[in-house]
């Protein structure tokens, strides 16, 4: 298990009902059953492949009977009686991840507590958790591998939570920490939006919008830069 897997990991409260969507090699159910988090979970993954590496490895890990798996797309494969109340949605972009949530929202599956990591696209997750009656509960903002990542944990709540623009952009809880990584990915972020400006303005026919939402977006990042102590 690497750092990422671990965090998520440690992110699911004990003896949770979790599915895991998107599982891949079903790492993260094998992991918290072997570690006795949890006794129960569905492995579930719209492809054939991935899904028949997550049932070789549940059956080497000798799981069969507390983790089950599920072919089809997103939360379509979780049913009222598996009485799930964790879902975790890792290594997806912002866009598709809110979609599996919008789509199972608007068929009445709700869950208590949703653990996702989006890839891209962190701050309309945030959008749709925040108009939804979720409140983040935790953030963190990783260094693995060359690539960072945010991992964002949710409890539902009564009404709808109000964010600032800052704390969708960068995440309420990871502006708290403001670690170390939160300076290199946002220095990154920064060169990064550098060059898409300088390349929009440099069309034929620029995009005046797209040109004003970016400098938007790099005053916000140089903003968030100026206390950098390094």
């Amino acid at each position: 298990m690497n750092l990422r897997l671990n965090t998520l990991a440690e992110m699911v409260d004990p003896q949770a009902r979790v599915a895991d969507i998107g599982t891949d090699h079903a790492y993260l159910p094998i992991q918290l059953i072997k570690s006795q988090k949890i006794t129960f979970a569905i492995a579930s993954d719209i492809g054939k492949g991935p899904l028949a590496n997550a049932q070789m490895d549940i059956m080497e890990a000798g799981f069969e009977n507390k983790i089950e798996t599920r072919l089809g797309p997103g939360l379509a494969t979780i049913k009222p009686s598996d009485k799930i109340d964790t879902v975790v949605i890792a290594g997806m972009g912002g866009k598709l991840i809110t979609q599996i949530l919008d789509d199972a929202y608007k068929q009445g599956q709700i869950y208590t507590t949703l653990i996702l990591e989006p890839n891209i696209g962190e701050s309309g997750v945030r959008t749709w958790l925040a108009a939804h009656n979720y409140e983040i509960a935790r953030e963190e903002l990783l260094f693995e591998a060359g690539h960072t990542y945010e991992l964002i944990k949710a409890k539902l709540g009564s009404q709808p939570h109000s964010l600032t623009e800052r704390e969708l952009f960068f995440g309420p809880k990871i502006l708290e920490q403001k670690n170390q990584v939160f300076y290199l990915k946002w220095h990154g972020q920064k060169q990064y939006f550098e060059k898409l400006l300088a390349n929009l303005q440099k069309a034929k026919q620029p995009d005046s919008e797209r040109i004003k939402q970016v400098k938007h977006d790099l005053q916000l990042i140089e903003e968030e830069l100026e206390d950098d102590p390094s």
